[in-house]
This record gives structure tokens, C-alpha cells and sequence, in this order.
């Protein structure tokens, strides 16, 4: 009979051998142009190629991509939407939602406009407060089947019902990534809805000419009961995963790169497979790249509908109370949502100026004063 000290050694001396046999080697990167390929923010059209813009705002960026671009409309559609954004900063809370949906309804515009994509005049989204008390579950958001927020929608790749869609603002705001830790503060009884992953990148297997995302979890999340809840994920064997998980997505793509040189048709099925993968993933806007999976194990509260959608959205709703009834939203911001209320109002400024600016230029932007 061997003491517990002599089996433990034993069984360290053989994964000490297994590591020496089949060393856990950190999977190769894919590779554009000699640049290891990353998820990248925008979801249509990434410029993979690209260095991450370090600026503290992005406005004056999109400005000369566009004069560089000659487009025109679009870039008075910008101005404009760079003139709201500032008039905003200065306002109260309660009428900071008015300019701000302008500044997000010109800012698509922009966006519509450089795609070369026709849309109606109409806002594409309406609002209405249901009967009840003055609750966030009370006041209703439609989007609707034509106008600029479904234009914006469609370009996402999001499908709207001929006669709308509508959702509770309370359902909207749980949607929405940069305002989750607020919102479960409100209600702490809903699930966690974004499960944060580290380092998300696109790796390859040479031999079988196969490429995938790769994405890692924190080391409080490395757990079974995570890993139940990444539909379409699984732990990636080669990784030694005892103290953070390594997983990688299950679906592939083909990817035929000799001496780092892709072909035409593997760049092809690379972009078709970031925009679908960046459906499921979300991202802040903050010094830190700060990447989620969205669940898909839930069903009930879920909108399947971007951050950028869904922030326009929110604020149409905000902005029709800041105009009409100003009254009403000044209630929701003495009420049990009324820090939710307050952290959507001011972060989604620069959150959706950053998400749009990406799907214009194709670019990521980080703040200045990081190592990119």
C-alpha cells in the first residue's frame, strides 16, 4: 500500500510526463496581412487588416473617413449628430433623452447614408405608456417595419415583423450589456443574462485547414454551471483548464492560408462567420476590452436584437416622455428604476457613438493612455 503524499506525487509525476508528450502549446492565431485576427467590434464589413484608433472621442475619426470618402450626406448627418451630442451634455436628466435620440437618429442616418442603403423618413420606432402605475414594465417601445431604425435593424441583419414589434422598456433594458450591473442591482432577481469571457480570438488547426473562435473565462467562472449555459461551446481539451477554461466554439469555418496568405474564399467565410458569431457576443466601450456571450439558454425577457437597436429604441421611448410628459419621467427617476434610468440616460451616449463609429469605418476605438 503507497501513502496519499506518494500517490499525489505519482500522479503529479504523470501529468508532469503527459505535459512533456503532448505539451499544452497555445493554438495558432489565424493571420491577415501578418496581423493575428481578433473579434472585431463592427458587425458588418470589419476592416480585419486595421490597428484599434486610440482617441478619446471618435467624432473628429468618422469626420475625415468621411471626407476622405466624399460622403457628403452623410457627413452633415454626422455634424449634426456631433451638435446634439454636445448640446446633451449640459441638459438635466430629465431632458438630456430629446437631443440624445436626435443625436442616435442622425448618427444612423450617417451610417445608413455611407452603406449606400434607402430608407423612409420615419423614426422606424414609436412608444406608448400602458395602463398601470408609472413603471419601466408600463412604457412600451415598437419598432416599426419601415423608417430609419428599421433600416438600421435590416443592415444588422434583423428582421421586423409587418406589423412590429413591441417590448416593455424593462425587457429592453435587460438587454442592453453596459447597463446589466445597474439593472440587476434593480432587480436582483433576474438572471444574469451576459457571461463575461476574456481574450476572444480566431484559431486554427493547419493540418485540417479549419479555423474557430476561441474564447477563455474568468477563473470565478470557469465552472460546469457556465459551461452549461455557452450553447454551442465546449472546453478545448489541449488547454490545461484546472484553474481558467479555455472553450472553443463548435462551429468552424474553412480556412486554406499558405504561408499566412488566406485565400479569397477563406477571407469570404471568415467575414460570413464573424457576423454571425457577433451575434451572440457583445462589448463596453471602456479602457479594457470587455467582451460578453450573450446566454442563449433563457428564453423568457430575451430580445434577439443588437445594442445598437435596442439603444435607439430605449431612448425614442425616454425622449417622447422627455417632450410630452416630462412630468412622468421625472416620477421614473424617483422610483425603484430610477439609478437604471439615470446610468442608460448618460453611458449610452458614448456607448452608441462607439458602436456606430465601428460599422462606418470598420475600425475598433480604445481610449488613449492604454497599450493596444
Amino acid at each position: 500500500m503507497i501513502t496519499n503524499e506518494e500517490a499525489l506525487e505519482l500522479v503529479a509525476k504523470i501529468d508532469d510526463l503527459k505535459n512533456k508528450i503532448n505539451p499544452k502549446i497555445p493554438r495558432m492565431p489565424i493571420k491577415y496581412k501578418s496581423k493575428a485576427i481578433t473579434i472585431r467590434k463592427s458587425k458588418i464589413s470589419p476592416d480585419f487588416a486595421s490597428k484599434t484608433v486610440l482617441t478619446d472621442s471618435t467624432w473628429q475619426y468618422v469626420e475625415i473617413y468621411l471626407r476622405s470618402k466624399n460622403q457628403d450626406d452623410a457627413l452633415f448627418y454626422w455634424e449634426q449628430a456631433r451638435n446634439f451630442y454636445e448640446s446633451t451634455k449640459s441638459l438635466s436628466l430629465v431632458s438630456k433623452p430629446l437631443t440624445a435620440y436626435y443625436c442616435f437618429l442622425n448618427a444612423a442616418k450617417a451610417l445608413l447614408e455611407v452603406k449606400g442603403l434607402g430608407y423612409d423618413l420615419a423614426h422606424g420606432v414609436s412608444g406608448k405608456r400602458e395602463d398601470g402605475h408609472i413603471n419601466i414594465i408600463n412604457e412600451s417601445v415598437r419598432f416599426q417595419p419601415a423608417g430609419v431604425v428599421a433600416a438600421l435593424g435590416r443592415y444588422l441583419g434583423e428582421n421586423i415583423q409587418d406589423g412590429g414589434e413591441k417590448f416593455n422598456l424593462k425587457d429592453i433594458f435587460y438587454n442592453i450589456p453596459y447597463i446589466h450591473r445597474a439593472f440587476k442591482l434593480t432587480y436582483s432577481n433576474m438572471a444574469e443574462l451576459f457571461i463575461p469571457i476574456i481574450s476572444p480570438r480566431f484559431v486554427h488547426d493547419k493540418i485540417r485547414q479549419k479555423a474557430w473562435l476561441e474564447i477563455k473565462l474568468e477563473p470565478e467562472h470557469s465552472n460546469k454551471t457556465t459551461l452549461g449555459r455557452l450553447i454551442g461551446y465546449s472546453l478545448d481539451k489541449r488547454y490545461d483548464n484546472s484553474f481558467e477554461y479555455t472553450l472553443r466554439r463548435n462551429k468552424q469555418f474553412d480556412w486554406v492560408a499558405p504561408h499566412n496568405n488566406p485565400t479569397t474564399e477563406s477571407i469570404y467565410k471568415l467575414n460570413a462567420y464573424h457576423e454571425k458569431i457577433r451575434k451572440e457576443l457583445r462589448y463596453i466601450y471602456s479602457p479594457n476590452d470587455l467582451w460578453y456571450v450573450k446566454r442563449k439558454d433563457l428564453k423568457n425577457h430575451i430580445i434577439n436584437k443588437s445594442t445598437l437597436t435596442l439603444t435607439i429604441g430605449a431612448m425614442h421611448r425616454l425622449s417622447e416622455l422627455s417632450r410630452y410628459n416630462p412630468q412622468t419621467l421625472s416620477k421614473h427617476l424617483t422610483k425603484d428604476a430610477s439609478w437604471l434610468i439615470s446610468e442608460f440616460i448618460n453611458k449610452s451616449m458614448y456607448q452608441f457613438i462607439d458602436h456606430i463609429s465601428s460599422e462606418i469605418t470598420g475600425n475598433n476605438f480604445r481610449v488613449t493612455g492604454f497599450r493596444a
